[in-house]
């Protein structure tokens, strides 16, 4: 697998090709240094001499002892900080933080350390640079690792110029800071209506969790449009007929999840007629849920509903009293309510204005 990886990588193209390898950005950021033993860069059209056979890259390899994961030294591994729980499987869709360096270079040829949450990127759709994707399969989240890959397993004999220079080694730290196991869901989603249909519901439970998962990860990105469409395929397989009571408990309690942040979603992108419905959807599961009463609640202010909105947030409120944000939005609700009576007071007497202040 190791050397199929690493040979599907041959001469990449323009310029964007580096960014386009790892969804990042081709541009150097600032302040980020790689901590590699000092080397001197030779002048420039000079070979180094005998006295600089070692690069900084190569005294970095035999001082650290770093791990051979490819069998022929072409990717090499140090972990920096250990992570938790299972290794990456193949075709996840992970989430990190990278910097790659050239041999000689203090700063970074391509990163997305700049990005506070990055996206979500595919094994072997966004990230197709043969060394990294070996060296992601050994990470587990919350791990921190350095990978050195040599060309075969980076950008090839003839490099990416003006970039990335030829037959150059390349060095990698990479965190790992979470990953979502897509593989079944993309399968499940490859087939046709009706193969789907046949699908075990275990299976269908678990896809739709994954598309859950996946949509939680962009609404913490703020991206609310892509992160509702997650929901809403969730939500789209949801609909089978259980064989008995046991199956519609678990469809209802997933279903009761993916409707939650529907409706939570449709409040972000100010839509609060949908948001609406799916808080109602969530009340048809479990009546007394505080959630959803309470995200029926807010959207019903905010379309100017106000006793429907009191209805909502007291039945939220008589179950959890001392929920901050319920007894909150009632607060709300009370001084938009005395706003809206006053203006109504305000225009009413400014109709009737004329009448009174004319003599008869």
């Amino acid at each position: 697998m190791a050397a199929a990886a690493g040979a599907r990588r041959a001469a990449p193209g323009p310029r964007a090709a580096v960014s386009a390898e790892l969804g990042g950005s081709a541009a150097p950021a600032s302040g980020s240094r790689v901590a590699v033993p000092e080397g001197r860069r030779p002048p420039a059209g000079q070979a180094p001499g005998p006295a600089a056979a070692a690069s900084p890259f190569q005294r970095l390899v035999h001082a650290r002892r770093l791990q051979d994961l490819s069998g022929d030294g072409g990717v090499l591994k140090e972990v920096l900080r250990p992570g938790a729980g299972e290794p990456v499987p193949p075709d996840a869709s992970v989430a990190v933080k990278y910097s790659g360096y050239l041999e000689y270079a203090d700063e970074p040829f391509c990163t997305n350390c700049y990005r506070k949450l990055p996206r979500l990127m595919k094994l072997g759709k966004d990230i197709t640079l043969g060394g990294l994707e070996i060296g992601l399969l050994t990470m587990r989240k919350g791990e921190l690792a350095r990978f050195v890959f040599t060309p075969d397993y980076a950008y090839g004999k003839l490099g990416c110029p003006p970039l990335i220079p030829l037959n150059a080694t390349v060095l990698f730290e990479v965190e790992l800071l979470d990953f979502l196991d897509s593989a079944e869901s993309d399968r499940f989603f490859a087939l046709t209506a009706e193969q789907q249909g046949m699908f075990p519901l275990q299976k269908v439970l678990k896809v739709a969790d994954t598309e859950r998962e996946f949509g939680n990860y962009l609404y913490r990105q703020q991206h609310f449009v892509d992160a509702k469409d997650r929901y809403k395929r969730a939500y789209s397989i949801l609909g089978r007929s259980p064989s008995d009571k046991a199956e519609q408990c678990q469809i209802d309690a997933s279903k009761l999840l993916v409707v939650l942040n529907l409706s939570l979603t449709y409040l972000k992108l100010e839509r609060p007629a949908r948001a609406l419905t799916y808080g109602e959807k969530a009340l048809e599961i479990d009546q007394r849920n505080v959630k959803a009463l309470f995200r029926c609640g807010q959207a019903c202010l905010c379309m100017t509903e106000y006793e429907k909105a009191r209805d909502f947030l007291v039945r939220a409120q008589h179950i959890q009293p001392f929920n901050h944000d319920i007894n909150n939005e009632l607060k709300k609700l009370a001084s938009s309510y005395k706003d809206y009576v006053d203006k109504e007071k305000e225009m009413c007497c400014r109709m009737f204005a004329p009448l009174n202040s004319s003599p008869v």
